[in-house]
């Protein structure tokens, strides 16, 4: 192995030890980046997390984007090939110059406006599985940006094998949600399954057997259980955390 593949792998590993000593991702996230623009040289990086909720991006310098560049990049992110690679895409390591020419790139709104003032004339980006947030799955989207020369092959490798580890130690730092199930009784939990159906509390009483007063009274612990003060913030987050167990249940 040359001098500079040696000092390409220690890098690899030092980015693959911390991942493995990782026990909290608040501070893994601040010595990761800088390693992570070792192993993959370049200026600047971009990791963005996805969750239902919405996009958080974090750029390493922190203001390599001010607010209205960002907007602008997602203005066009429709039209950036690569934002679509990452986004709905597999995510699979790929540089820009893999999905469009730099003639395509320089005249594109997302160069002209984004990407262009800080020098990110080449990059190469990713994205994978993340573990949960509320509400659903997290996704990662890791953007090297640099301004001098386009990644090499070995670059992508490193990216492919790095994507790998990140997903992995991710997903255990943020693992699947607890089913708010466990928390309910079963009738408790048949009585809100009815109320996300739509029925009252009188016809939910005659398919379980029972009163209204005592639907009423289930309802009741559920609303404490569920965090909720009516019907209808109950059965949204009950018809909510149906889709999460569904999300859960379909990659185990």
């Amino acid at each position: 192995m040359t001098p500079s593949g040696e000092a390409g792998l220690r890098r690899i590993c030092a980015v693959i030890d911390l991942l493995l000593d990782a026990d909290e991702e608040e501070t893994l996230l601040p010595v990761l980046h800088p390693l992570l623009l070792r192993a993959l040289p370049g200026d600047s990086l971009t990791w963005a997390v996805r969750t239902p909720a919405g996009r958080h991006p974090v750029h390493l310098p922190r203001d390599l984007l001010d607010a209205e560049a960002l907007a602008a990049f997602y203005r066009h992110a429709g039209s950036d090939p690569l934002f679509v690679h990452t986004n709905t895409g597999p995510g699979v390591p790929l540089r820009r110059s893999d999905l469009q020419s730099r003639t395509e790139f320089h005249r594109s709104g997302t160069y002209a406006e984004a990407l262009r003032p800080i020098g990110a004339e080449y990059q190469l980006a990713t994205a994978f599985p993340a573990g949960w947030a509320a509400g659903g799955r997290r996704t990662v989207c890791l953007v090297v940006h640099r301004s001098a020369s386009d990644f090499a092959d070995a670059d992508l490798e490193t990216a492919l094998l790095l994507r790998t580890r990140l997903s992995h130690a991710l997903g255990r730092l943020a693992p699947p949600p607890v089913p708010l199930r466990s928390a309910l009784t079963v009738r408790e939990a048949a009585v809100l399954d009815l109320l996300a159906e739509g029925l009252t509390d009188r016809q939910i009483g005659r398919r379980l057997a029972v009163s209204a007063r005592t639907v009423d009274k289930h309802l009741e612990h559920a609303y404490a259980k569920l965090q909720v003060h009516s019907r209808v913030a109950a059965a949204a987050r009950w018809r909510g955390q149906n889709a999460l167990d569904q999300q859960v249940k379909s990659i185990r």
